[in-house]
């Protein structure tokens, strides 16, 4: 494998992930290809659901998007895309998607280094194609990311075996997008002296990873009561029936805002919430790298390897002897989320606002 001199790379194309967890513990590792290739040009490519993650950072230069409903549909799509990277004179693509499709219009688009993992039987078309390190397997997702840059030697650092490395996560909100989530509360009556929190229910991958929808509303009654709050539902549209058996079930009336916001609004309102209580999920994620307090609730998936990178954060979990199953849907008796009572979170949810109570007074 031929070693990539950062001096004469003018030009990158980053092929991002695709869904907003990834998307977020994908940013260490852009943070550190800025910091390779400092006097490069970055641009982002990435699907137009996860765009709003990268609107207020400073490690790419430019983000386009990927849209295969639109104008990129189909094979005549990807060829149109093709053509317009390949004009714009890249001299590395790093593919972050694991897909065979990003690898395919990296070469396409005859982009001279393509570097990425080798799998989806792409290496064929990377001058670069790196083999995935067995350690990665053990440790937090965002290290896979480092690995295709330690794969093509741009690292001497193995930073997963380092334990003593600060593996943190950091973005912001757009001002629009500040602006639209107080005036979206408002309109709900939710106003600027409120204490918000926010409930996040739902999660893309499956049943497995959702936390019971009437623990949820016994949480949420309970924390409006003790402590005056209101609460807002937040979710994906997929997710507002979720939402809605929650409100359901509550004494009390929820905002519920699943599926009705744009994903920087969503992260507006995150940034809003004294306390978020979540799955494992892409909100999860968002309220990390935003720096929100949260309480982030575990079944089947493991904490050790999609986490929330936040001092902020607290996994609420109940170890069992299936766990970590990464099933979509549990095949016995649920017994990872039953076993997580509303007293545990609840009292761990009145325990962070304390918590956060008082480090704002002493800030």
């Amino acid at each position: 494998m031929k070693q990539i001199n950062p001096e004469g790379i003018r030009k990158i194309l980053i092929r991002g992930t695709n869904w907003v967890g990834d998307a977020v513990m994908s940013i260490p590792a852009m943070r550190e290809i800025r910091r390779i290739f400092h006097h490069a040009h970055i641009t982002l490519l990435v699907r137009p659901w996860v765009r709003d993650v990268y609107a207020d950072v400073d490690f790419v230069d430019r983000v386009l998007e990927h849209d295969k409903q639109g104008v990129h549909a189909g094979w005549s799509g990807l060829r149109r895309l093709a053509t317009q990277l390949k004009h714009e004179q890249f001299d590395l693509a790093i593919l972050f998607q694991n897909a065979f499709e990003a690898a395919f219009l990296a070469w396409s688009a005859r982009i001279p280094v393509r570097l990425g993992y080798a799998r989806d039987a792409r290496s064929i078309l990377l001058t670069h194609a790196c083999q995935i390190d067995p350690q990665l397997r053990n440790v937090h997702q965002a290290y896979y990311y480092f690995g295709i840059l330690a794969g093509a030697g741009l690292m001497e650092d193995r930073l997963w075996e380092r334990p003593d490395y600060p593996l943190r996560i950091q973005i912001g909100v757009r001002d629009e997008d500040r602006k639209a989530a107080r005036e979206i509360l408002r309109a709900h009556g939710v106003d600027k002296g409120h204490l918000v929190i926010g409930l996040n229910p739902g999660a893309y991958y499956g049943g497995a990873k959702r936390w019971l929808s009437d623990r949820y509303a016994s949480v949420a009654d309970e924390l409006a009561g003790k402590c005056e709050a209101r609460i807002v539902i937040f979710g994906a549209p997929g997710e507002r029936r979720i939402a809605e058996e929650i409100a359901e079930k509550m004494k009390g009336k929820p905002v519920i805002l699943a599926g009705q916001t744009t994903l920087g609004q969503l992260m507006g309102l995150i940034k809003e919430c004294r306390l978020l209580i979540t799955n494992d999920s892409g909100p999860m994620h968002l309220a990390a790298a935003l720096d929100v307090p949260q309480l982030a609730i575990f079944g089947s998936t493991s904490e050790i390897a999609t986490g929330p990178l936040s001092s902020r954060a607290e996994i609420i979990k109940h170890p069992v002897e299936c766990n970590p199953c990464f099933l979509r849907e549990c095949p016995i008796d649920f017994r990872c989320m039953t076993l997580i009572t509303v007293e545990r979170v609840l009292g761990a949810a009145i325990k962070k606002l304390e918590e956060n109570r008082k480090d704002t007074e002493t800030a």
